[in-house]
């Protein structure tokens, strides 16, 4: 059975991006261009999501700021850094051969931009894979869970998007500029079938947002960092009625009221 649903591309690029059409650059990509990344070992911008999201990659873009600007999107379903980060190591040759074969590579790129003119497109391409060369120093460290003792683990709790949280926290500690962790695949909080979803999948986000906030806290972190928890759309407050549904529990969408936190920052309550 189909049942066709409002266009949601507009709301959802408005909020990553400021506008409802696509092609500008996502928040992520405006705060590394402007402030740059503290760690050069790892992505300035990480975007963590089990699959995708409604619209994809647009949300993260770098729309025409430089490509290496654009969120790197890592899948959060899994838990093995090798599996989070597909091809992280060559197997092949040794990373001084690796040295060897970029640094010829970027000779020849850059001989070639100095015949043809400036090539933006190519200038982020050397930079994505300078720092794709220098992340098999960091990455496995820093995406590696089995490094948190278990009290931790137990307190951000099971599932994507508890392991998205922790992933960000360790990215935070190292400097990442910008983590954005999405819950679930596709669109999991549109409920115009039944509301009371709702209740269940709270259950599986709330505990994982607490343990994030708490230990930015503790360590101090919070004071330099911004969270922002936010959703797309509010609900209704009158059910959605629908020729499909036997039992009428869905809300249609009300972008005139819905919820956001933002903590940290040092910005006071």
């Amino acid at each position: 059975k189909h049942v066709e649903r409002p266009n949601h591309e507009p709301s959802l690029l408005r909020l990553n991006t400021g506008h409802q059409i696509a092609g500008h650059p996502s928040m992520g990509a405006w705060l590394t261009y402007g402030l740059g990344t503290e760690n050069q070992n790892l992505p300035g911008y990480v975007v963590l999501c089990p699959g995708l999201p409604v619209i994809g990659p647009q949300l993260w873009s770098n729309g025409y700021l430089p490509g290496i600007h654009q969120g790197v999107h890592l899948p959060n379903n899994e838990s093995v850094p090798e599996k989070l980060i597909q091809h992280l190591r060559n197997r092949t040759i040794s990373g001084d051969e690796q040295r060897r074969q970029l640094d010829l590579m970027h000779a020849i790129n850059k001989g070639h931009m100095a015949h043809e003119g400036a090539d933006p497109q190519l200038e982020a391409r050397i930079a994505t894979m300078e720092v794709a060369y220098r992340m098999q120093a960091e990455a496995t460290d820093a995406f590696d869970l089995a490094k948190e003792t278990e009290a931790t683990r137990e307190r951000y709790g099971a599932g994507d998007f508890a392991r998205g949280c922790l992933i960000a926290r360790r990215l935070v500690e190292r400097g990442v500029r910008m983590v954005q962790v999405y819950y679930g695949n596709q669109q999991p909080w549109d409920s115009h079938d039944d509301i009371l979803d709702h209740a269940r999948l709270a259950g599986t986000r709330d505990a994982p947002m607490a343990a994030l906030l708490h230990d930015l806290k503790a360590s101090g972190l919070l004071k330099e960092t911004i969270v922002i928890i936010s959703g797309e759309f509010g609900r209704t407050p009158s059910v959605e009625v629908s020729a499909v549904a036997r039992i009428h529990n869905g809300r249609d969408h009300n972008n005139h009221g819905f919820s956001s936190v933002v903590a940290g920052g040092g910005f006071r309550g």
